[in-house]
């Protein structure tokens, strides 16, 4: 068995993670005070496939996705990017790695456009003396906006208005277009359909699957079951800051999730807490 010690000398075995994955954890650990959020939690996801991480209020999730984005350093644990040891020291670092995360309150700036909102403090300058300057290329990062709104199905103009002006579909359209431009390996979604309507759901959903066409792997946080299991390549479940259960779409159904999340008892189909295999 390869191992290695990291955070506070807890064992994690290497050679336990999937040589496929684009993103995983192995033992990660994170307590405040006497309150433990993450029990020693695993985590995996592919390249092309949305996986959903899903558990109850309190199991870890948003804990989790701090420690992936680079938002919160584990007392102990390992991730891993493409098979390799990484460790952020912050979220550029996790950026830096290609992993982007569109978090619930998707983080824009109100008062600025769409093109803005995606540059913001990663602005294109413009080439030679005029750049030296300080002068922005807005020509090139309009067509950039509208390449990536159109790949992505995002009905809004992005040179036109602000985004307080937008709807709340649009809005999140902007925010994912954002993170996909920039990503490399992972775009994470947290509840990206939280406040939204019927036929706006139904878009970010359409969005979701895009990305994931693309060839990135998408971790998706979702208390909606109906969501997960339209849109879920693969769903990991969180119990008491545990990975209890991993499951294909093939094997997830809404009584399976369900009964994991709470602890009930399982269908008979359910799998072992590890099993991650299984085709999309």
């Amino acid at each position: 068995m390869n191992s290695d010690l990291r955070g506070s000398g807890r064992l994690v075995d290497t050679a336990s993670v999937p040589l496929d994955t684009a993103l995983s954890t192995r033992g990660i650990r994170v307590s405040y005070g006497h309150v433990h959020a993450l029990r020693g939690a695993d985590f995996d996801c592919r390249a092309g496939e949305v996986t959903a991480l899903i558990g109850d209020n309190g199991a870890g999730k948003s804990t989790l996705v701090k420690v992936l984005s680079g938002a919160l350093t584990a007392d102990a644990g390992e991730v891993f990017v493409g098979g390799e040891p990484f460790r952020a020291n912050g979220p550029t670092d996790a950026q830096a790695a290609g992993i982007e995360t569109v978090w619930q309150d998707l983080a824009l700036a109100p008062d600025m456009g769409p093109v803005a909102n995606m540059f913001l403090g990663r602005e294109t300058r413009r080439k030679g003396l005029l750049g030296a300057l300080g002068f922005l290329d807005n020509r090139s990062m309009a067509a950039v906006a509208q390449r990536e709104f159109a790949q992505l199905g995002v009905t809004a103009d992005p040179r036109r208005g602000s985004v307080s002006d937008m709807s709340g579909g649009q809005r999140q359209g902007v925010a994912v277009a954002r993170a996909v431009s920039w990503a490399r390996t992972v775009v994470i979604l947290d509840e990206p359909t939280a406040a939204l309507g019927v036929v706006q759901t139904k878009g970010v959903l359409d969005m979701v699957r895009r990305v994931a066409d693309r060839g990135l792997a998408v971790v998706l946080i979702s208390h909606n079951m109906s969501d997960v299991l339209s849109v879920a390549d693969r769903v990991e479940v969180l119990r008491l800051g545990q990975r209890v259960a991993s499951y294909t779409r093939q094997e997830a159904s809404l009584e399976l999730l369900v009964s994991t999340m709470t602890g009930g008892t399982a269908p008979s189909t359910s799998t072992d807490r590890t099993d991650i295999g299984g085709d999309r």
